[in-house]
């Protein structure tokens, strides 16, 4: 395209200029296609006599595009008037006066020359997708223009943003509206919500649309690209082999397009198509704005999108697929029109679609914000006084100063530390800042440069991105990222060239750009051969561990994949990680995945020695002494520890002290959920309690009652103190101690029981028998029958007011009858049970009349 052809922001473009100049603020709102972010930057640029104009672009590929596509049109090369620069990467020259950056790079400019000399304007592009650092340089420059740069421009450029807010936030500036080039696009929604996997889903839409071409050619978009609109990586993969065969058949070419991607690869799904084969193009969000792909006349949009949070309660990060917003929704379905009639195929209902929000939770609501922090406190800034469309959490704040004081980048009273003015000048999150540094220290500055920048980019081994020999056991080693260390020499070996780099299984991209950072760390850095020695190993290790202090974690049980995290909770070490043996490792790469399977995944660790933690500054190290139940033992104990956060790193017992009531109280609770049962026997306690309840009944004048429901807590209290063991309690006398608990003579109320409710009575015959009592019978006895021979009426307690039932047993033990009336057993049932009796038992007596016969004496023994 040159610059001859119109684009439907051409018309409005003198007025957006000419409003700039003269109000200094405008808010540019133009739907996708319209040209703003090829057309507004060099239009400005051509009425400035001087200075550079700025253009913040969300993404590296939309800088690359907008970058060359403007140069083209200027008829220069990219990197003279017209430059693009992104984080370890510039094309730009001395003459360079229009400038398409990414926000990292805008950022650090900002913060590194406040009063931006030179520049004459800033345009923050797409700011609808309300990144955190558009955030935060919209509020900077409003505060430059505030205090000494009130010449500054800057232009806010949005395709789906509701203008109004923005504008007030910039004092009431202009908001201008523009039209893109859009023609009409058939929105289609499923009837039904979908049943099947996503990636099956998009093979029936895609199947569905084309059978319809088949049986009508000239339909809206015939032939035309398919862009397909997944929520990550992992879905494009998935839906890569799901469509081959499909893909295949049909004579589609698919393309994958996702930020993972080499920048050529990206660039590749970009182009216009070249004679040949139709595109599927599976993308994530990287297409829904800022750039245009050719060719493009049918959308699959599965409504869905990868949402990077942050959370302030466990400091972990945390992706999460979630739907996306009706504005993203727009925007999607307005790629299928951009160069004719076009179709979007939602896979979802027109319900689940009107039911979303406007708009996106903007990112500094839901980010980390540690990296953001410490840039504006080098600047002599706070973010919670910086001026912000929309502030973010206290929380979120909170938990980035406290990360940033377990790093030592600032002190106890959140001031910046030498230290953290260091960290501050690395062009690295916080923590592969603090991990750089401790490795410079102990020598070891070139390998910790290597894995701060590898933790900071995507894993350039491939296999591991892309699941290769997934079903492979991994190698057992002691830190996943000496493994990507070997992996990055293996990448200096091959001298980063792109083809033996893709033939050794490692991505050329992401290699160099680690290059790039670790040149910046250590100029002239070149690393030795892989299996460095034990010393150096260790000091880059405990690197390592001084940037994730807060990160630490131990193995639940040997090889287990569960961990326990220092700060409370646990993980699952992803099966891909190397690190299998290790009890103690860090946490160094933690996604917090929420949904269905809600866990938090390891997928970078790094083992430590436990006493490694001893050294570690700020450590949450503390030792603790508490009194704990031993139910094996049935005793108090004291168990001493040594924790790192939530983290037991050794531990001790010792015998616990009866005269601390904090050790007797854990005896006291220990038994209240035992019971009673486990210090007297439940017979003896049931007995008791029946004695007691039958001489009130039956005896009121002893003034006896039944023991109340809180005798056994009363006599527990008692009891308790001094005592550490369940055999202290055991050796008490019970019925004792309940009676004198509840404020009874323990002696007297026994007397009264022994003469009242006794325990044991004498039969005729000489033997002792157990009166057996319970809360819902009357007293009995057992025996035999024969011991009652010569006893015309049976025995009676309380005082001969309450007979016993008796039990009249066989010699078999077996009871012949239950009474309480002796006398008329005697007279109704005793001559046809004698008859039984004499015929199954012969050689016992049984007589006539055993009213008058004697009973039946025990032998001696």
């Amino acid at each position: 395209m040159d610059r001859s052809d119109p684009l439907p922001i051409d018309p409005l473009l003198p007025e957006v200029v000419a409003t700039l100049l003269a109000r200094r603020r405008l808010v540019l709102v133009a739907s996708p296609g319209a040209g703003k972010t090829t057309r507004v930057p060099p239009a400005l640029l051509d009425c400035l006599p001087d200075g550079q104009v700025l253009v913040l672009e969300p993404r590296r590929l939309a800088a690359h595009v907008a970058a060359a596509r403007v140069a083209q049109e200027r008829g220069s090369a990219l990197g003279e008037e017209v430059g693009v620069q992104v984080r370890h990467g510039s094309l730009c020259g001395p003459a360079t006066r229009l400038r398409y950056v990414t926000e990292g790079v805008l950022l650090r400019r900002i913060l590194e020359q406040p009063e931006l000399p030179g520049v004459r304007a800033v345009l923050l592009d797409e700011f609808h997708e309300r990144h955190l650092v558009g955030d935060l340089a919209l509020g900077l420059l409003v505060r430059l223009t505030a205090r000494q740069r009130p010449d500054l421009l800057i232009g806010v450029l949005s395709a789906t943003l509701q203008g109004a807010p923005v504008a007030a936030f910039l004092g009431g500036c202009p908001v201008l509206e523009s039209a893109g080039r859009s023609y009409p696009v058939d929105i289609r929604h499923l009837p039904e919500p979908p049943s099947r996997s996503l990636a099956e889903e998009v093979r029936g839409a895609l199947l569905r649309r084309l059978a319809e071409e088949a049986a009508v050619p000239d339909t809206p978009a015939a032939g035309s690209d398919v862009l397909v609109f997944l929520p990550g990586a992992a879905e494009i993969r998935r839906c890569q082999q799901v469509l081959a065969e499909t893909a295949e058949a049909r004579g589609l070419e698919v393309l994958p397009l996702h930020g993972d991607l080499p920048l050529a690869s990206q660039q590749q799904a970009v182009q216009p198509r070249p004679r040949g084969r139709r595109r599927l193009i599976l993308s994530t969000n990287v297409a829904e704005t800022s750039i245009t792909i050719q060719g493009v006349g049918i959308v699959i949009d599965s409504g869905l999108a990868h949402v990077a949070r942050h959370s302030p309660w466990s400091g972990l990060p945390t992706l999460r697929v979630q739907k996306i917003c009706r504005a993203s929704a727009a925007q999607r379905a307005g790629r299928a029109g951009r160069t004719g009639p076009g179709v979007c195929l939602r896979l979802y209902t027109r319900a689940d679609h009107d039911a979303r929000p406007a708009f996106e939770e903007p990112e500094i609501r839901r980010a980390d914000l540690a990296e953001a922090v410490l840039l504006l406190r080098r600047a002599g800034l706070r973010l919670q006084d910086l001026p912000l469309l929309d502030p973010p959490p206290a929380a979120a704040i909170e938990a980035a100063e406290e990360l940033l004081r377990v790093l030592g980048a600032l002190d106890g009273r959140g001031e910046l530390t030498p230290r953290g003015t260091q960290m501050a000048a690395l062009p690295v999150h916080p923590r592969q800042a603090r991990l750089f540094l401790e490795g410079q220290a102990r020598g070891v500055g070139a390998e910790a440069a290597a894995v701060a920048a590898l933790i900071g980019e995507r894993d350039l081994r491939l296999a591991q991105r892309f699941g290769a020999d997934w079903e492979s056991p991994p190698a057992s080693g002691p830190s996943d990222l000496l493994a990507l260390l070997e992996a990055y020499q293996e990448a200096q070996r091959l001298g980063f060239d792109a083809d033996r780099l893709r033939t050794a299984g490692l991505d050329p991209w992401a290699a160099r750009t680690a290059h790039r950072l670790v040149a910046e760390l250590v100029p002239g850095a070149r690393l030795d051969g892989p299996d460095p020695p034990p010393a150096r190993q260790e000091a880059l290790l405990r690197a390592v561990l001084a940037a994730y202090p807060d990160r630490v974690a131990r193995r639940r049980a040997p090889r287990s994949d569960e961990l326990l995290l220092c700060s409370g909770g646990s993980a699952w070490l992803a099966p891909r990680s190397e690190v299998r043996e290790a009890e103690f490792l860090v946490a160094v790469d933690v996604e917090e995945r929420t949904g269905t399977s809600s866990r938090t995944i390891v997928r970078l660790a790094s083992a430590i020695q436990p006493d490694w933690l001893l050294d570690v500054e700020g450590a949450p190290l503390c030792e603790s002494e508490a009194p704990c139940w031993n139910a094996a033992a049935g005793r108090v104990e004291v168990v001493q520890r040594l924790l790192y956060g939530q983290l037991v790193l050794d531990e001790s017992r010792a015998p616990a002290r009866g005269t601390d009531p904090a050790h007797w109280g854990v005896l006291l609770s220990a038994v209240r959920a035992l019971g009673l049962r486990a210090l007297m026997a439940e017979e003896d306690l049931t007995r008791l309690q029946a004695r007691l309840a039958f001489v009130a009944a039956h005896c009121p004048e002893a003034g006896l009652s039944p023991l109340p429901d809180d005798a056994f807590e009363r006599a527990l209290m008692r009891l308790c103190p001094g005592c550490t063991s369940l055999a202290e309690l055991q050796q008490a006398p019970w019925p004792q101690v309940l009676l004198e608990a509840c404020g009874l003579d323990p002696s007297a109320t026994l007397r009264q029981l022994a003469e009242l409710a006794p325990e044991h009575i004498m039969l005729p015959s000489g033997r002792r028998v157990r009166i057996h009592y319970a809360l819902d019978r009357p007293p009995w006895i057992a025996s035999r029958l024969q011991d009652f021979f010569g006893t015309e009426r049976g025995p009676s307690i309380a005082r001969g007011r309450v007979p016993l039932v008796l039990h009249l047993l066989a010699p078999n033990q077996r009871p012949v009858q239950v009474t309480s009336d002796l006398a008329g057993f005697w007279e109704r049932h005793y001559p046809s049970v004698r008859r039984e009796l004499c015929r199954r038992y012969p050689r016992h007596p049984w007589p006539e009349d055993p009213c008058v016969a004697p009973p039946l004496r025990r032998r001696p023994c």
